[in-house]
């Protein structure tokens, strides 16, 4: 846990001096004040925390973290847990969502075994750090311990930290466990009151019976396990899951080095609700990707004071949001960066 605080305790506010220059620089060029909207916001963001009024994307990484969840054995997806380890082999082939997208935005793919129940061969790039093999059933006791937890965060800190330290400048998170909705609907549950009714989703796909069994089992391990929603790390071990524990800590791990987090849709903001209770200053480097189509995303989205970039009724993962806003993040570089002041072009301004 020392080790852990020494990341959470190193974790300081961007430029506020660096972002007023930003948005300085922005006001003067060739347009009407803030009518490129989010753009200028990504722009004064990075500003500040690059320390620069010209932010420069370098490398572009997403990491993927994979893990099951006991709780999936119940019923709660339209999917079998078999297809988690099944996905990943498809990650690692190339042929995923994440892969193409991430092609196409020109980033760098990074695929983890956190815990997942089925086993995996060796194949490059593949980090195999599989804490157990999936959580336990959250509905018949604690999904994990809180040592484990623990172990999980650090992991996720650790690869974000290595990624920086490889080049990259811009990291999104993404994941993959069949099961996860469901996690993650206990912990926006747990941390904010939010009335199951409306937070429960399809997931995969599910029918309606199959919703409605969802919503008991969370409601079983909510009244089972009582996290604390004073305690981040009650939260995580009793009603979360290993890869939500990774995910965290990426974006702790990222947000100690000064690092901007592009955040995916409903399991990835879940991860970032619990690094934000961990540790608040660890928002003001996250990014916000898109509106996911899970009904609880608006409440967790409005639980960080997050705004979503794209609305493209996604329900994914696996990071493919996440990856997508990359290119709105290198436009804002670009805008802050090429676009001429009035000054420059001869225009006369307001």
């Amino acid at each position: 846990m020392n080790e852990l605080q020494k990341v959470l305790d190193g974790i300081a506010a961007p430029s506020a001096e660096w972002e007023r220059k930003a948005q300085e620089r922005l006001d003067q060029l060739t347009k009407p004040p803030g009518s490129l909207g989010v753009l200028e916001d990504i722009a004064v963001q990075l500003a500040g925390i690059q320390g620069t009024v010209f932010p420069e994307i370098k490398q572009k990484s997403v990491l993927v973290m994979a893990a099951d969840h006991g709780i999936a054995r119940a019923g709660v997806s339209a999917f079998p847990q078999e297809v988690t380890g099944q996905m990943v082999l498809n990650f690692l082939n190339g042929g995923a969502a994440i892969n193409v997208l991430s092609r196409q935005a020109g980033a760098r793919v990074v695929i983890c075994d956190v815990g997942v129940a089925s086993d995996l061969p060796d194949m490059e790039g593949l980090s195999q750090c599989r804490i157990r093999n999936g959580t336990a059933n959250m509905a018949e006791g604690p999904a994990m311990s809180r040592e484990e937890a623990i172990v999980a965060i650090k992991l996720g800190i650790g690869l974000a930290q290595a990624e920086i330290d490889s080049g990259a400048n811009l990291l999104a998170t993404g994941e993959m466990g069949i099961g996860n909705t469901t996690a993650s609907t206990a912990i926006l549950a747990a941390c904010t009151g939010c009335d199951l009714a409306e937070i429960t989703g399809r997931g995969t796909g599910l029918d309606d019976s199959g919703v409605n069994r969802k919503l008991e089992l969370i409601r079983q391990s909510l009244q089972l396990n009582k996290p604390n929603p004073d305690d981040p790390l009650d939260v995580l071990s009793k009603v979360g899951g290993l890869e939500i524990a990774a995910l965290a800590g990426v974006i702790l791990g990222a947000s100690q080095r000064q690092v901007p987090v592009v955040i995916d849709g409903y399991i990835s903001s879940a991860a970032a609700l619990i690094a934000n209770r961990m540790q608040p200053l660890s928002l003001r480097y996250m990014m916000a990707s898109h509106q996911s189509q899970e009904p609880g995303h608006v409440k967790m989205m409005a639980a960080l004071g997050l705004k979503p970039m794209l609305q493209l009724n996604m329900r994914l993962g696996e990071g493919t949001g996440a990856v997508l806003a990359f290119n709105l993040v290198e436009a804002a570089t670009a805008i802050i960066k090429e676009m001429a002041t009035f000054d420059e072009a001869g225009v006369s301004g307001s």
